[in-house]
């Protein structure tokens, strides 16, 4: 697995300075104060939000928190059981059946309101907490991870409180007998929602804000490789809003069998779930048994796509190094770079000189793009998908293990893979690390083909200087999501989701609340 040489830089562009400054920049720039996060010690949450407290195991036992970059131990969380979910259930069963929550629209927006200027208030924190526990590079943590949620959510606040009234269908007559129809919406019921740790801000709260916007209850049991963060959540609603007791529950703990029995439990109404394809079959196959209504937000093996007339010099780099984002540990990735199959030599040194010039270190540094991955074993089974998909076949052009400049932390090297099969694991599952391969195509059918060669439809980028015919490919990738030349496809008033292996539904905008609402349909009789 020995990379090539990619110390000469391909002719055309820019030094390797010059490029990694272009990347952070898309990350946007650093805001006022942030710098300063440097050397502060994250407090974080160690308490879980059941029934309206914020409360400790009842074991008394708590987790190890450690930070990724150090190895070091940062805290210890409040470890919850299977005592801790059936209260955190109870509580929204009961808030859902007996309190005003679900009719009463006015008063969930203030309260979600509240929370969206708790979390202004208290950005620092959040950053601080992202940037500790998941090793994510503080510009990302400012441009993606935290700040841009604070308008999500606000845009899911203003949505909380108009969507009540029913709409009116024409009136129907049959002899003497008029039928005025109507259609409404109401809430689903309790949410059970069980959250990742790759992007735990921002996709524990798609879920909280979605079903409490629609008027329901929730239980959020999130993953205990990032508990401070949305424990953060439980605390500043339960501190800093109005909201009744028992309407948002947080349950984390390091016993993963909590997630199926929140799914299977008959007190829950509906399961949104984020995590893999292979979980994401689990969880609904476990919901199917109480019939409940099932949201999954699953992998993606995302194509990037670069047609034959983009210019090859500034847009195959930068394909290449997306690929890195979060270091690579999130399912909406350009994973997979397609390019002409006439160019392929070309773009490959391209693509190696992207990848070896992506800054990789402290996460509390500024400049950094790629900091560590979340975990020892996350690591590990980061590596051993590379090696199994390499026996059987392809190439490593560039990286391909553990990354040598650092003696402590969970790095990775960016790795470019060429010549793997098609039909290989390397194309074909989800390695959730910075390796991004290299497929080659012959035409623009072939180019489609590939696209569409696995299992998932999470999102697609394309590359052309023809924006019309990108928009041709767009449409015949099969995924939810489309980036063309860079566009930016989330947003809190965009939906976020993909198709087949990618997973069921919505989340964000106004589709991510009509997941969590039933149609009723009234028809009520008047004689003449």
């Amino acid at each position: 697995m020995a990379p090539q040489s990619t110390d000469v830089r391909p002719r055309s562009t820019p030094p390797a300075e010059q490029f990694a400054a272009r990347l952070l920049d898309i990350l946007g720039p650093l805001p006022m104060g942030a710098a300063g996060l440097r050397g502060q010690a994250a407090r974080g949450e160690s308490r879980m939000l059941i029934d309206g407290e914020l409360v400790e195991s009842s074991s008394g036992v708590r987790f190890r928190n450690v930070n990724p970059a150090t190895e070091e131990v940062v805290g210890e969380v409040a470890d919850g059981t299977a005592e801790e979910l059936d209260r955190a259930i109870a509580a929204a069963r009961r808030a859902q059946d007996e309190s005003s929550w679900a009719r009463d629209g006015a008063f969930r927006r203030h309260c979600m309101e509240q929370f969206v200027d708790a979390m202004a208030r208290n950005l620092d924190e959040l950053r601080l907490a992202m940037v500790t526990e998941l090793g994510c590079p503080v510009r990302l943590a400012t441009g993606v991870q935290v700040d841009p949620v604070v308008d999500k959510v606000r845009f899911m606040a203003g949505l909380a409180d108009g969507w009540q009234e029913a709409t009116e269908l024409p009136e129907v007559s049959a002899g003497p007998m008029r039928t005025l129809r109507q259609i409404q919406r109401t809430p689903i019921g309790v949410v059970g929602a069980i959250t990742p740790w790759n992007i735990p801000l921002d996709i524990a709260l798609a879920k909280v804000t979605g079903a409490l916007a629609a008027g329901n209850t929730l239980v959020l049991k999130p993953a205990p490789d990032t508990p401070w963060t949305t424990a953060l959540i439980g605390r500043l609603f339960a501190e800093e809003t109005d909201i009744p007791a028992g309407v948002l529950n947080v349950v984390h703990s390091s016993d993963h069998a909590l997630g199926a029995r929140l799914t299977a439990d008959p007190r829950v109404d509906a399961i949104s779930f984020t995590g893999s394809t292979a979980t994401g079959r689990k969880v609904m196959a476990a919901a199917a048994e109480g019939l409940k209504r099932v949201h999954l937000e699953l992998g993606g093996k995302s194509p990037s796509v670069v047609l034959d007339d983009a210019n090859l010099e500034q847009v195959v780099p930068l394909a290449a190094a997306l690929g890195c984002f979060n270091a690579g540990q999130s399912c909406i990735l350009p994973s997979r770079l397609l390019v002409p199959v006439g160019r392929l030599n070309e773009c490959l040194e391209l693509a190696a000189f992207g990848m070896s010039s992506v800054p990789v270190g402290d996460p509390f540094d500024e400049n950094v793009f790629m900091g560590p991955l979340v975990s020892v074993a996350h690591r590990d089974r980061v590596l051993a998908a590379l090696a199994s998909g390499l026996a059987e076949g392809g190439r490593v052009v560039v990286g391909g293990g553990v990354h040598p400049d650092f003696d402590r932390g969970y790095y990775v090297q960016p790795t470019l893979v060429a010549d793997a099969p098609e039909h290989g694991s390397l194309i074909q599952e989800e390695t959730f690390g910075p390796i991004v391969v290299v497929q080659a195509y012959e035409d623009l059918d072939d180019a489609v083909r590939v696209a569409n060669g696995t299992p998932f439809g999470l999102a697609g980028y394309v590359w052309s200087e023809d924006e019309d015919r990108a928009r041709d490919v767009a449409g015949r990738i099969r995924a939810g999501m489309i980036g063309i030349n860079g566009g930016q496809f989330t947003g809190g008033d965009m939906p976020f989701g993909g198709v087949g292996a990618s997973g069921l539904g919505r989340e964000w905008g106004v589709a991510g609340l009509d997941e969590f609402l039933e149609i009723k349909t009234i028809a009520a009789a008047r004689f003449s």
